[in-house]
């Protein structure tokens, strides 16, 4: 038996508890870990507030949150190539099991080894926000000395962002809270506080031709503010506000294979995608992990550590 936090149904955050299960069984094509880290992200909750197409899963209820972790192999399913029993790794949970527990399911095809050098702590953080920015990224194929504006820039994903643009020698601009200020310009992005000053007018005062491109992880009215600042439509990914299309600009094209992992992996160890690990939350802690992600009060990425 082991300990899970997760929810009873869907809903709020009246709707989680904790609860002891059986380690679950893996399947074909899944490999079970005694999980080390688990990240926290937004999409843990906003899986818990209702079904998600393609995301649900279907596992009954009580159902584990979490979506990305690291940990330790177990036990291989069937149909699994490339793992063995004892290999640390990091990946997905994308068959309905949930990270936020001391065993878990991953699935095989998106899970990776992580390489002598990377800790546990920083391969947990990889999955979401390292992968996410390598694609969004990828999908601009901007060249070096273009001139990105990363909308919502403080949080794990965000900063993922910024750090790789730098890296690929884009001028970073971004926009967040006040709060999200300090580790922003720490990374060296020219930062936008929304919370004191017109977006727009700032932008357009620093980049007065229009942004080159635009990742956008804030969606909504935030998206739609910072839209016309781009040259072209075309270029604003956004990472999840699915009527992204209708400004003309493109949901992020997401690539959760193994092979992607291991790249951001490498971008890890060489210190391109380091993420800023802000919060380190126990197990019995959880609550409150999640209560700030969902909150929008985390700056940098929060994570899990089992005992």
């Amino acid at each position: 038996m082991g300990q899970a936090w997760g929810f009873g149904k869907h809903g709020g955050p009246e709707v989680q508890e904790f609860f002891d299960r059986p380690d679950p069984v893996p399947g074909r094509g899944e490999v079970l870990i005694r999980v080390a880290v688990a990240g926290v992200n937004p999409l843990d909750h906003v899986l818990r507030s209702g079904p998600v197409p393609g995301l649900d899963g279907g596992r009954p209820f009580p159902r584990v949150l979490g979506m990305e972790a690291a940990g330790t192999v177990l036990a291989l399913g069937e149909d699994v190539d490339g793992l063995e029993v004892g290999d640390a790794v990091f990946g997905f949970a994308l068959t309905g099991d949930g990270t936020y527990a001391e065993t878990t399911v991953l699935s095989a095809p998106n899970t990776a080894r992580i390489p002598a050098g990377l800790s546990a702590t920083v391969a947990a953080t990889l999955p979401v926000a390292g992968t996410t920015a390598v694609d969004a990224l990828d999908q601009l194929g901007l060249p070096a000395g273009a001139t990105i504006l990363v909308n919502g820039v403080g949080g794990g994903v965000g900063l993922a962002v910024a750090r790789l643009a730098a890296a690929r020698e884009l001028r970073v601009i971004g926009t967040g809270s006040t709060a999200k200020r300090e580790h922003a310009e720490a990374i060296g992005v020219r930062f936008i506080d929304y919370t004191a000053e017109d977006v727009v007018a700032a932008a357009r005062e620093l980049v007065p031709d229009g942004f080159a491109g635009i990742v956008d992880l804030a969606g909504g009215t935030s998206l739609r503010t910072v839209a016309p600042l781009a040259k072209e439509p075309r270029t604003i990914i956004s990472v999840g506000d699915m009527s992204v299309p209708d400004l003309g600009g493109r949901l992020v094209e997401r690539r959760l294979d193994r092979a992607n992992l291991e790249r951001a992996a490498r971008l890890a160890l060489d210190g391109v995608l380091a993420p800023v690990i802000t919060a380190v939350h126990p197990l019995s802690d959880a609550p409150a992990a999640l209560a700030t992600v969902e909150n929008g009060h985390s700056a940098g990425k929060v994570v899990i550590k089992m005992a």
